[in-house]
């Protein structure tokens, strides 16, 4: 152990003295290996708002395509919240609650949700495990598991203020993104209830045009209102280590996840830079 001029104590490392905020810090942005612990697996998010508020018309038909398709495909199923997100934020915004509290609450739904998907799938190998769990999931996938998470992000009362909003930021499209990127997973896919990105709403504006490939970058020059997904998750992207792109898939349209981990592009595809994979 050293002292420097200051008397602080220090250890002998390539970030002695570093503030770790120096912008023109580098060290690590060129390493060459990067562990990607669950390398073959598929990170499928099923949304609360597009998926599991149809009900069993929609969501049994999804998890019966998502069996069929477990014993070829490495795959860990990340769930939304939906109606009662929008119920609680709703309440919780009008009686004055900081964003933190807000994230908190709408974790609780999204893990309501994850218990009901795992409980269908239970027969089939269906396990639910919590954020903490994430390290388990090449065992899990080793043993024929199916494990299924709730969605958002355990920022919970550390969640960052968002602007213009109380609303926060950091949902379930981002969960599913960040549990992909820390496993080094094969793809990221959303599943909504629209055939992908559209230039606009396309309940709102039937005109609307749909977008089958477009990169992070691009997407946000666009500057768009209204997204089908989170747009912090596009911000993310661009600075992924593992993930290179993300999948938004119709899954009210049976056969269209089967089409997806193919590696097809049955909706919209939005790529961290130009080339693609």
């Amino acid at each position: 152990m050293n002292k420097t001029m200051e008397g602080r104590r220090e250890i002998k490392n390539r970030l002695q003295g570093e503030t770790l905020v120096r912008k023109s810090l580098e060290y690590g942005e060129k390493q060459s290996r990067t562990v990607r612990i669950a390398p073959d697996l598929n990170v499928i998010k099923i949304g609360g708002h597009g998926t599991i508020d149809f009900g069993s018309k929609v969501l049994l038909p999804l998890l019966e395509e998502i069996v069929s398709l477990k014993d070829q495909h490495d795959m860990l199923i990340v769930v939304g919240g939906g109606v009662r997100v929008r119920h609680v934020m709703d309440v919780g915004i009008d009686l004055g609650m900081p964003t933190g509290i807000l994230a908190e609450l709408t974790a609780d739904v999204s893990k309501q949700n994850s218990k009901m998907v795992a409980a269908v799938l239970a027969d089939d190998g269906g396990i639910r495990i919590e954020s903490d769990d994430i390290m388990n999931i090449p065992m899990l996938m080793k043993i024929g598991l199916l494990p299924v998470m709730a969605g958002t992000p355990p920022y919970s009362y550390y969640e960052e203020p968002s602007p213009g909003t109380f609303i926060p930021q950091h949902r379930t499209d981002t969960g599913a993104f960040l549990a992909a990127e820390v496993l080094g997973a094969k793809s990221c896919i959303l599943l909504k209830n629209c055939d992908g990105l559209y230039t606009k709403n396309p309940f709102t504006y039937p005109e609307a045009e749909l977008i089958r490939d477009i990169t992070a970058q691009e997407l946000l020059d666009l500057k768009m209102d209204d997204m089908v997904l989170e747009s912090i998750l596009v911000d993310l992207l661009l600075d992924s280590k593992n993930i290179e792109e993300i999948k938004i898939i119709n899954c009210h349209k049976p056969g269209t996840l089967t089409r997806a981990l193919a590696g097809e592009n049955p909706g919209t595809v939005i790529r961290k830079n130009g080339l693609t994979s």
